[in-house]
């Protein structure tokens, strides 16, 4: 069954297992202060909270990475083809968080040094803030020794006008003295502070952190996304205390990555520039070699001419070395960007193949040309080929600066950082709204929990549930509280000013006191005799009030009626009658006293008290006593009615004895203290015991909207004035 249905259900329990929303709302009524009060409390937490809370703000920037990117467009072809890139958001976005990327700004802004201001824990830092006391420091230089310590250094402020301070480390010992804006070195520490806001004596913890560390706090603290799906455009933000901090970290992150691009996009063109100019001056060598060579064989051989077919197989030579020559150059390249198994190398060298053929055609056939021609062919080709390798190289060496001096990368910032004006936490008043529904929530759980493990009786019907029938239910009497309250502190007292039947006979307690008067009068009369007992389960719950005033009200009605407090351990129905403790019972059971010596009127007409007496060490033993049933006997002929409020049974056993000698029984329990368990067991401890329980009085009920609206019902108010 679920915790609603208990609730509902736990007035009538063996009803249908409907949920009475009526209890619910009731209890919800019955808890109003409770609920209310916590609610407020929690709003009035959430309010500080709010108030105290240090601001978040927020800064971002914007920048785009294009898809691809060309160093110098203009030249096309395969130089724009070589030196073109393409990169995906996430992959920037992981070269941003790189340390190669944040290092740089972390050594820039000197971020692995951490100065906090020292406050007064938890309220201390609002507080400062709100009243416009906060401080703050700026260092740009905190180095330590390797050996030292490297947190727990204390800077005091000892002068803000002068700018002087002191920095002691965690043992509380100085370590150096400085002034702002000036670089100080002492026992191997060096420290420059170029900015403190603070009052004199105010305190700074500093503390160094290793550069990872740094590092991974920028990388926890830095959020990248795209904006947009395929769009390029890399929003980056990063959230704190110092609108001016994050700003700064920002720009230089962004800058930082800019850069980075750059230099990456043109690291090619570098590379290729480093190898064409190691290269050219061996062509330009080879080339004058060939040229010399040339120009002595034609001197020694007076200028030999070459025919047309030889023209024709020098000229396809030479473009077939050419092409040989800038396939090296591609390779070179292809190289350190592919492996062999690649499709462009493959191809690479597949055309190269088809050159080499291509050359051993033509040897083939120079070598049908007469010697001197194949001689003057040879050393022509080589001049030729050695010219056209140089001039290339040099044309390469120019486009190579030009595509060195253009790079722009794929990057461009588009907003540089800024800082939002309003704080993005704490969000004040959704804090407070929460904090008011965590609080309402709460208070009610609280309330609904409370009531469904709450055992205590709360309805008559409970006990008549046990064969046990109701006497009376006795409301708790507003005008008792009173009552006692007035008693504190006061000595001499009479009955009116501390018995409540005699103080407001129109009490409604007082009525349902006559109501049980009535019903004991028809109770009684088949009993062996005219003794009533009143115990109870446990103490605390009334008893001696019920007895007291049940034999004040008998007595109004004409009897004459005798009190026995038989609560020899901690009896004290005496301060109700105003009267003294000793003597008393335990004293006449012992044989000190005698009947006359006991009784003693109590103010109130026909009623007659026999106060407990000395605290005995033996109660239970006093009451096995013989003269207890001779007094028992004497009261009965005596009185027409004798009252004895006894100990709880559950407690001690002093009650079972008494029952022997009493004509009638019933016990007394306390509104939702006494629980229905308890009160079925101290039923069949006087069963055990041979006493017959006659009824119940259900003592202190309040009037509660939980009963009310739950369809049970209670006590109606229908009092005159008593005065």
């Amino acid at each position: 069954m679920s915790l609603t249905q208990n609730l509902a259900n736990k007035a009538t329990p063996n009803t249908s297992d409907e949920i009475d929303l009526g209890k619910l709302f009731g209890i919800l009524i019955d808890s109003r202060w409770s609920i209310i009060v916590t609610t407020l409390l929690f709003t009035i937490v959430g309010i500080a909270y709010a108030l105290l809370a240090t601001p978040i703000y927020k800064a971002d920037a914007l920048i785009q990475v294009e898809q691809k990117s060309t160093g110098m467009p203009a030249l096309g072809g395969d130089m724009a083809e070589l030196f073109s890139s393409e990169s995906t958001a996430t992959t920037e976005i992981e070269i941003i968080k790189s340390r190669m990327v944040l290092g740089e700004t972390v050594d820039k802004l000197n971020l692995s040094v951490v100065a906090t201001p020292n406050y007064i824990p938890v309220i201390g830092k609002g507080l400062a803030r709100l009243s416009g006391e906060s401080a703050s420091i700026n260092i740009s230089r905190f180095t330590l020794p390797e050996y030292a310590q490297q947190n727990g250094y204390v800077l005091t402020v000892i002068n803000s006008k002068k700018g002087q301070y002191t920095l002691a480390n965690s043992d509380g010992r100085e370590v150096l003295q400085g002034r702002i804006g000036e670089l100080v070195e002492q026992n191997g520490i060096s420290l420059f502070v170029t900015y403190i806001h603070a009052k004199d004596k105010a305190t700074f913890t500093l503390s160094k952190i290793s550069r990872l560390d740094a590092i991974q706090n920028l990388q926890r603290d830095l959020s990248i996304s795209e904006r947009g799906k395929q769009t390029g455009i890399l929003q980056l933000s990063m959230t704190g205390e110092n609108r001016s901090k994050i700003k700064d970290i920002l720009n230089d992150i962004s800058q930082n990555y800019f850069l980075q691009n750059v230099e990456r996009n043109s690291a090619e063109a570098e590379k290729s520039l480093v190898f064409l100019k190691k290269h050219l001056p061996e062509i330009k060598a080879q080339l004058n070699k060939a040229e010399d060579k040339l120009n002595h064989y034609r001197q020694s051989n007076e200028s030999v001419d070459l025919n047309l077919e030889a023209k024709s197989a020098l000229e396809v030579m030479v473009n077939v070395e050419a092409q040989l020559n800038e396939l090296t150059f591609k390779e070179s390249d292809i190289s350190q960007r592919f492996t062999k198994e690649h499709p462009a190398y493959i191809a690479l060298l597949d055309k190269r193949k088809t050159l080499l053929a291509e050359k051993a055609r033509l040897n083939k056939r120079v070598e049908k040309l007469p010697k001197t021609q194949q001689e003057i062919l040879r050393l022509t080709r080589s001049v030729e080929v050695n010219q056209q390798i140089y001039v290339e190289l040099l044309n390469k060496v120019q486009e190579l600066s030009i595509v060195k001096a253009s790079t722009v990368g794929n990057v461009r910032i588009l907003d540089n950082a800024q800082t939002y004006s309003q704080a993005v936490k704490p969000k004040k008043a959704l804090i407070v709204v929460l904090a008011t529904l965590l609080g309402g929530m709460l208070s009610v759980a609280i309330a609904l929990l409370r009531a469904a493990f709450h055992k205590g009786v709360e309805t008559p019907d409970q006990i008549e549930e046990l064969g046990l029938p109701v006497y009376a239910s006795i409301p708790l009497s507003d005008s008792q509280t009173e009552l006692l309250k007035k008693q504190k502190g006061k000595k001499q007292l009479t009955v009116e000013q501390t018995l409540l039947s005699v103080y407001n006979p129109a009490d409604l307690s007082v009525e349902a006191l006559r109501s049980l008067r009535t019903s004991l009068h028809f109770a009684m009369m088949e009993a062996k005799n005219n003794v009533l007992m009143i115990s109870g389960p446990s103490p605390g719950i009334g008893k001696s009030f019920v007895s007291v005033n049940l034999a004040s009200v008998i007595a109004k009605g004409g009897q004459k009626v005798l009190v026995i407090d038989a609560d020899m351990r901690k009896g004290r129905m005496e301060t109700q009658l105003c009267t003294d403790s000793k003597p008393g019972l335990s004293d006449y059971l012992c044989g000190k006293q005698e009947f006359g010596n006991v009784v003693r009127e109590t103010g109130v007409d026909g009623l007659d008290f026999i106060p407990r007496g000395d605290t005995p060490p033996n109660p239970s033993e006093l009451l096995m006593h013989p003269r207890l049933k001779a007094l028992v006997e004497w009261a009965q002929q005596n009185y027409d009615m004798v009252i004895v409020d006894t100990p709880p049974i559950l407690a001690v056993t002093d009650a079972a004895i008494v029952g022997a000698h009493v004509g009638t029984t019933l016990l007394v329990g306390r509104f939702e203290q006494n629980t229905v368990k308890e009160i079925d067991v101290a039923k069949n401890r006087f069963e055990q015991n041979g006493i017959e329980v006659k009824g119940f009085i259900l003592n202190a009920i309040v009037r509660k909207a939980s009963s009310i609206y739950g369809g049970n019902y209670g006590y109606y108010n229908y009092s005159y004035d008593s005065k």
